[in-house]
């Protein structure tokens, strides 16, 4: 839907701005009214026609953008700021004292006012994506889960941690005790052997749940963030 009003929306703004440059003339004394004072408060400008000329190249871009769904919101709001002024220096109906003329004016200026309300609400359109301001107000509920996530996987690990030890330890005992009854000093050494195996055993058991318990808080931690840039304004 965005595909087909964008363009219908900024084809009225690229015409005009393109006519206007073309021929920009016509809109010069009718813009003195509004312009001037920006003229004489702006060094840099040198006369009525260039603004004019200005504001037409401001609608041709930002129309062409905004039909292209290139910065779609930024892009409307640049149409509404020009759209405004052209307005109300071309559109002037309470100065007409022909009724035919006053009403004319009337009808493009409320013609007008409707693209206003039409890029307004583009201004605001997120496209189906959170608002900053929802962003924002559930950051904190983000960041809570995550921590909450986090310390869960780390009591999991050491749990897991502890498990396995607490297997390898009583698998060593079990081969001392098998041992000692035997009470031979070849039963002896193996004992000494297996306590030595399952002890080292223990240790890369120890790291490895260390290393996975990294890991997983690592995961969760790179989760977290994605979470939070999605959430957080820009």
């Amino acid at each position: 839907m965005r595909r087909i009003a964008r363009p219908l929306l900024a084809a009225s703004f690229i015409s005009g701005g393109i006519d206007t440059l073309r021929n920009p003339g016509p809109r010069v004394p009718q813009a003195e009214k509004v312009v001037s004072p920006l003229v004489e408060a702006v060094p840099q400008l040198r006369n009525t026609e260039q603004v004019v000329k200005i504001d037409a190249g401001i609608k041709i871009v930002a129309g062409t953008l905004f039909a292209l769904g290139k910065f779609p919101r930024l892009s409307a709001a640049a149409l509404i700021a020009s759209l405004v002024p052209t307005t109300a220096a071309r559109h002037r109906f309470w100065e007409e004292s022909d009724p035919a003329k006053r009403k004319q004016h009337q009808v493009q200026l409320l013609k007008n006012a409707g693209l206003v309300g039409g890029l307004l609400l583009a201004t605001v359109d997120t496209e189906g994506r959170p608002s900053l301001a929802w962003r924002a107000q559930h950051a904190p509920q983000a960041i809570s889960h995550a921590a909450g996530d986090l310390r869960r996987d780390a009591e999991l690990a050491l749990y897991s941690a502890s498990g396995a030890v607490r297997h390898l330890a009583s698998d060593a005992l079990h081969d001392v005790t098998d041992a000692l009854r035997g009470s031979t000093a070849g039963s002896l050494r193996e004992t000494t052997g297996t306590l030595k195996q399952s002890a080292s055993t223990a240790g890369h058991a120890v790291k490895h749940s260390a290393a996975g318990s990294l890991r997983s808080a690592t995961e969760h931690l790179r989760e977290a963030t994605d979470h939070l840039r999605e959430r957080l304004p820009d």
